[in-house]
C-alpha cells in the first residue's frame, strides 16, 4: 500500500488482506505501506480469529519467537560490507536490529502517527501531540537502555500481548521520565492501551538515536513547524529569525548559554549546531569520532539551558533536544520570571543562578501581563515599580505597579542572569523602542546595557504564527556595575544640575502660592457677594472658575516640565559615553507572510556584518 495511507485507510486494507488469506487458506498475512507493518496468524480452525504476530516466520521455523527486535539482531538494510551477526537461520529465527530510516520516512511516521491520535477530531491536535511526544520518549529511552545481544527491545509488540500489557509495560519505561524530570513530566500518559499499541506499530522497527542527526532532526521541526503554526504558534520562533540570531552572536563550546521563554528549543538547538559545526573545525567527524562528540556533547550536556513556562511545550523542547542528540538534561518547566532561587527550588536544579550565563537569546511572549495580586514577584522587579518622577517636588514612596508587560519583565530578568558583559539577543515589541510612555524601560536598559544593536523585522515577521506585532531584534551587553553606577550617577547629577539652574523647586513652590492665593480670592469675592452662603455652595458657585485655576497652573506646570525634560535629553546626549550602535532594517527574511520561503534573506547579511560589529565590540571595549 502507499506510504501516505491514514491509519483509517491501512486498517481497511488489513480486513481486506484477512479476508483474502482466509479465503485462500493461507497462514499469515503481512500488509505494509512501508511506513506501518502488521503481521497476522490465520488459524487453521474456525473461528477464523486473527491473531497477531510480530513477524512472517522465516523458511524452516515452525514457531515463532514472541518478538522480533533485538539488540545486534541482522541489520535491516545494506550493511556496506559490515559483517553481520552469524546465525544458523535453518535452525533459530531470525531477529532484527532497528533500523535507521531516512528524513522523508521518519516524518511521515511523525505526521502519520499524529493523525492516527487525533482520530480526524476525535482528540484535540495539541493533545495529541503531547501524547506522541511521551511515547517517543519512551522509545528514545528504550534504545538507550543497556541491555546485552540477543536482548529484545521493550517498545514493540510481543506475541498474543494483550494491549494492555504492552500499555504497562510502555508506561514502566516512562516512569524514568518522570523521575528524571519531574517538573516537566508531571502528567502520565493518558492514551488506551489499543491506541498505544497503534504508535508502537509506527515506531517499533525504527532506531531514532541511530538515524542521521540532520535527517531526524529536520523530520522532528518539519513535524513540529507544521503543527506550531496553529494553537501554539506563539511558542515557535521561525527559524530564519532563530538561524540570524545564533550566527551574529559568538557562542562558542565554552559559552553557557539560556532561553528564558524557550518554546519547542529552536534557539537552543540552533546554539548546538553552532557548536556542532566547531567541533568539526578542530575534530575530523569520523577519524576523531570520540573528541568530536566529546567537544559538542559537553556543550549540549552542561551549557545549555531552557526555561518554558507551558509544561507540555517543555516537553516539545526536551524531545527537540534529544532527537538532536542530547542537550535536554536543563531545559524545564517553569515560571521564566521567578527568582533563581524560587526556579531551583522548584526544579531542583541550581544551575540556574543569577549572574552566570554568556549568552541569552529569546523571544518572550508578548501581550500578556504580570499583574502583582497574581504574581508575587511583581515587587521583585525595578520595572515592576512606577519610575521615579524626578521633577516631583514631594517625596514619593517607592510604589508597585498594578501590572507590567511580559516582555519588559524579560529585559530585567535577562540582565539578572547574565555574567557582567555577556550578551542578551531578545525579540521585542516595537513600542518597547518608541512608545513615548515605556520611555522609563529605555531609560533602564541604557543603564543596565550597552546596546549594541537594533535590527527592525518586517511587519509580517510572524504572521504565519498567528502575530502580526510589529518587532525589532534588540542585542545588548551586560554593563560592569561600575558601568552602571556611573551612568546613573550621572544622570542623577544631571537632573539636579537642569532643576537648579533653571530654579525648578522656587519656581513650582511660587506657582503654587500664586495658584492658592487666585482660588482663595475667588472664595472671598464670592462669599462677599452671597454672604449666606455656607461653604459648599459657595464651592458649586465658584467651581468652573476654581477649575479654570487649577488647570491654567496644571497646564503651566507641565509645559516646564516639558522644557526641562527636553533640556535633560539635550544634556545627557553630551554628557553619558558615546559608542556606535548597529542598526539595520529588514524588509525580507526569507519567507512571507504565510511562511512560504522567498528568493531572498537579508538577515543573512545583515547577520554577516553584526557579527564583524560584535566581534570588534569584544576587541575593543574592556
Amino acid at each position: 500500500k502507499k506510504e501516505d495511507l491514514t491509519d483509517q485507510q491501512f486498517n481497511i486494507a488489513v480486513d481486506q488482506a484477512y479476508s483474502y488469506a482466509v479465503a485462500e487458506g493461507a497462514k499469515y498475512v503481512w500488509t505494509t505501506s512501508r511506513i506501518k507493518n502488521q503481521h497476522y496468524e490465520v488459524p487453521v480452525k474456525k473461528p477464523k480469529s486473527r491473531i497477531e504476530i510480530p513477524d512472517i516466520p522465516q523458511f524452516g521455523i515452525d514457531k515463532l519467537a514472541p518478538y522480533k527486535y533485538v539488540k545486534g539482531g541482522v541489520s535491516q538494510i545494506d550493511t556496506g560490507g559490515v559483517s553481520e551477526p552469524k546465525v544458523d537461520y535453518e535452525k533459530k529465527q531470525k531477529f532484527f536490529e532497528l533500523e535507521v530510516v531516512s528524513e522523508s520516512e521518519l516524518t511521515k511516521i511523525f505526521i502519520q502517527s499524529h493523525q492516527a491520535l487525533w482520530g480526524g477530531g476525535q482528540r484535540n491536535p495539541s493533545v495529541a501531540f503531547d501524547e506522541l511526544d511521551k511515547l517517543i520518549f519512551c522509545k528514545i529511552w528504550d534504545e538507550k537502555h543497556p541491555r546485552k545481544n540477543g536482548e529484545p527491545y521493550d517498545f514493540q509488540l510481543f506475541r498474543g500481548e494483550d494491549p494492555e500489557d504492552l500499555l504497562k509495560r510502555v508506561k514502566k519505561i516512562y516512569a524514568i521520565g518522570e523521575k528524571e524530570a519531574p517538573e516537566v513530566f508531571k502528567d502520565g500518559i493518558s492514551l488506551s492501551a489499543q491506541e498505544t499499541l497503534t504508535i508502537v506499530k509506527y515506531f517499533q522497527r525504527i532506531n531514532l538515536n541511530k538515524t542521521d542527526l540532520d535527517s531526524k532532526g529536520k523530520a522532528f521541526e518539519t513535524f513540529m513547524g507544521s503543527y506550531f503554526r496553529g494553537d501554539f504558534g506563539q511558542y515557535f520562533t521561525p527559524r530564519p529569525i532563530v538561524k540570524f540570531i545564533i550566527d551574529s552572536v559568538p557562542i562558542n563550546q565554552k559559552s553557557k548559554v539560556l532561553d528564558t521563554s524557550c518554546g519547542s528549543g529552536g534557539f537552543l538547538l540552533y546554539a548546538l549546531d553552532k557548536v556542532r559545526e566547531q567541533a568539526t573545525e578542530y575534530y575530523d567527524p569520523i577519524k576523531d569520532e570520540k573528541d568530536h562528540y566529546t567537544f559538542w556533547h559537553d556543550f549540549a550536556e552542561k551549557n545549555l539551558f531552557g526555561i518554558e513556562i507551558n509544561d507540555q511545550i517543555a516537553r516539545t523542547a526536551k524531545m527537540n533536544m534529544i532527537i538532536h542528540d542530547d542537550g535536554h538534561t536543563n531545559v524545564i518547566a517553569s515560571d521564566g520570571l521567578l527568582n533563581d532561587t524560587d526556579l531551583q527550588n522548584n526544579t531542583k536544579n541550581f544551575e540556574f543562578k543569577y549572574n552566570s550565563f554568556d549568552f541569552i537569546v529569546t523571544n518572550p511572549p508578548f501581550g500578556s501581563s504580570i499583574k502583582q495580586t497574581e504574581k508575587a514577584y511583581l515587587h521583585q522587579y525595578n520595572l515592576g515599580k512606577k519610575e521615579d518622577d524626578w521633577l516631583s517636588v514631594k517625596a514619593l514612596r517607592e510604589k508597585v505597579r498594578d501590572s507590567q508587560s511580559t516582555e519588559v519583565l524579560f529585559i530585567e530578568q535577562c540582565h539578572k542572569f547574565l555574567n557582567e558583559n555577556g550578551y542578551l539577543a531578545i525579540v521585542i515589541p516595537d513600542g518597547i523602542l518608541t512608545n513615548s510612555s515605556l520611555q522609563y524601560v529605555r531609560d533602564n536598559i541604557e543603564e543596565m546595557y550597552r546596546i549594541v544593536a537594533v535590527v527592525s523585522l518586517p511587519q509580517t515577521a510572524f504572521s504565519a504564527t498567528g502575530a502580526g506585532v510589529k518587532s525589532s531584534v534588540l542585542f545588548l551587553r551586560k554593563n560592569k556595575i561600575i558601568q552602571t553606577e556611573k551612568i546613573i550617577n550621572q544622570k542623577d547629577n544631571l537632573k539636579e544640575k537642569v532643576k537648579t539652574d533653571n530654579k525648578y523647586i522656587e519656581t513650582i513652590e511660587k506657582w503654587e502660592k500664586e495658584k492658592k492665593e487666585a482660588i482663595k480670592k475667588l472664595e472671598t469675592e464670592a462669599k462677599k457677594k452671597n454672604p449666606s452662603f455656607n461653604k459648599k455652595e459657595i464651592n458649586e458657585l465658584i467651581k468652573d472658575d476654581k477649575t479654570k485655576i487649577q488647570n491654567q497652573h496644571k497646564d503651566k506646570v507641565n509645559l516646564l516640565k516639558e522644557e526641562l525634560t527636553e533640556k535633560y535629553f539635550t544634556a545627557k546626549q553630551s554628557t553619558l559615553d558615546d559608542y556606535p550602535i548597529f542598526m539595520a532594517i529588514a524588509e525580507d527574511i526569507g519567507y512571507d507572510a504565510t511562511g512560504r520561503e522567498t528568493q531572498n534573506n537579508e538577515l543573512t547579511e545583515i547577520g554577516k556584518e553584526l557579527s564583524k560589529f560584535i566581534n570588534h565590540i569584544n576587541e575593543t571595549e574592556v
